[in-house]
């Protein structure tokens, strides 16, 4: 093997000086160069979500989270206007400036001792996470049966349907939702199935083809560079770190102030998919996952959907799997106190909008891509639901927030348990078996392969 230097060295001696056009010379690429660097500098402080428009600005909404996650951000939070200012003014040499110094205040900010974030166990490991939970058995799932290739397609099929209903009115308050499209009931506008979601539950997928039981959160974080061209909030920085060679855990958690957002809630799906009736591997699994580019209780976010689709493969009682989700958090958490808080208003409220207002009310300092509010959505939803795929999508329609993730989540459960009595044929035609994606190589996928492809992963997984 030829060492590195004998490498370049050998290539510098073999190299032929030539004399260059002007046009050969390779400087014409930097005003296009310059030209996407201000387009993305821009869109950290004013862009719309792809599908519904929706306004966002995550410069400011990263100093935010600092705060929620219990940080002094006062500096960062007195540099705002003035950055909004050079924005309006199209001055980009000085929105870089304040955009990185803003960066380099919220990587130093000092924690605020007296925030109640810091009365929580942090979940920084996943024997931590086994510490504090009462470990429940698996049930047996014959994985080879045709039965289980069934649940998994339709749960599929109700993921990709809920996130394609959801995609439309994701980043709206509930108030104005219904004030637009009233009381909703179907899709909105032709459905299409582009969704980051389902980007990283097929690379979680590949990388488990590859890896089988010897998976680590370094095998997906490899699988997502190679196979997705571009990201937002957690997951973007995730990727510039493991670009950096940053790997997992610390790439969910360095320069991320997205870390607690809902980026690994939304790909929990998977991992109970390939874990059917053994919420405990589908726990693990999400943590494996999770910590790819989140930390914390963004990643207890993802063990509770994949806890509850997991659940889904041997349980027909959805309250019954909310709660036994629930029980699987544990009590020392933050995360705790979000979802038994929403489930007790469940109980206590005569219907969805009471629980949900009350919600809405306690974590609205929280941004719509935060996994604790849209954790609460799942709660209300699936609680009133009654494992009703209409109505369950109805509320989490209404409840607004981060809509798409939380309909193709919490879809999924009711996907698996009903089967095709779950989607009639307003949900499933507009769709057919087409998932339009824009990971490489992967473009367009049959929704029947994938469901396919997740059983012999499961299989390679129970072996």
């Amino acid at each position: 093997m030829k060492k590195a230097w004998e490498r370049e060295y050998e290539l510098m001696k073999n190299a032929i000086p030539k004399v260059l056009e002007e046009d050969e010379q390779g400087w014409l690429f930097s005003l296009s160069v310059e030209e996407m660097d201000d387009i993305f500098l821009k869109m950290k402080w004013k862009s719309n979500v792809p599908g519904s428009n929706a306004p966002e600005r995550v410069i400011i909404a990263a100093i935010q989270d600092m705060a929620n996650m219990g940080y002094d951000v006062t500096a960062a939070e007195a540099l705002i206007d003035e950055g909004l200012r050079y924005l309006q003014a199209n001055n980009m040499v000085s929105l870089n400036r304040i955009t990185w110094r803003i960066w380099n205040i919220l990587n130093n900010a000092k924690k605020n001792e007296n925030h109640p974030y810091w009365r929580y166990r942090i979940y920084d490991d996943f024997q931590k996470y086994l510490e504090d939970i009462k470990i429940i058995t698996a049930v047996a799932v014959d994985i080879n049966s045709q039965t289980f290739f069934d649940k998994t397609y339709y749960g599929w099929l109700a993921q990709i349907c809920a996130g394609a209903l959801g995609t439309a009115v994701e980043g709206y308050t509930s108030e104005n939702i219904e004030r637009v499209f009233g009381n909703i009931t179907e899709y909105v506008r032709k459905p299409n199935t582009y969704n980051d979601d389902i980007t990283y539950e097929f690379a979680f997928l590949k990388a488990l083809d590859r890896k089988g039981k010897e998976l680590t959160s370094a095998d997906i974080a490899e699988e997502w560079t190679a196979l997705i061209p571009f990201a937002w909030s957690a997951e973007e920085w995730a990727i510039k770190n493991i670009k950096m060679g940053i790997y997992p855990p610390q790439s969910g958690y360095l320069h991320n102030p997205y870390r607690e957002w809902i980026g690994a809630q939304m790909r929990g799906a998977v991992c109970g998919m390939v874990a059917p009736g053994n919420p405990m591997l589908a726990a693990k699994l999400a943590y494996i996952d999770g910590v790819v580019s989140h930390y914390n209780n963004g990643v207890l976010g993802e063990i509770f959907n994949a806890v509850m689709v997991s659940l889904a493969y041997v349980k027909t009682d959805v309250r019954e799997i909310v709660k036994t989700a629930i029980e699987l958090i544990p009590n020392k958490s933050e995360y705790y106190t979000v979802v038994t808080f929403a489930l007790n208003q469940c109980i206590e409220k005569k219907n969805w909008r009471l629980a949900w207002k009350a919600c809405e009310e306690k974590y609205y300092r929280y941004n719509w891509i935060h996994a604790y509010p849209n954790a609460a959505a799942e709660v209300i939803a699936l609680w009133f639901g009654y494992g009703d795929f209409d109505k369950t999508m109805n509320i989490i329609c209404m409840a607004g927030y981060d809509v798409d993730c939380n309909a193709a989540q919490i879809g999924t459960i009711i996907g698996i348990i009903k089967g095709k009595e779950a989607l009639s044929k307003k949900w499933t035609d507009p769709i057919g078996d087409q998932l339009k994606t824009y990971i490489r190589g992967h473009k367009e996928l049959s929704i029947k392969e994938l469901a396919k492809f997740t059983v012999a992963c499961s299989q390679k997984l129970g072996k």
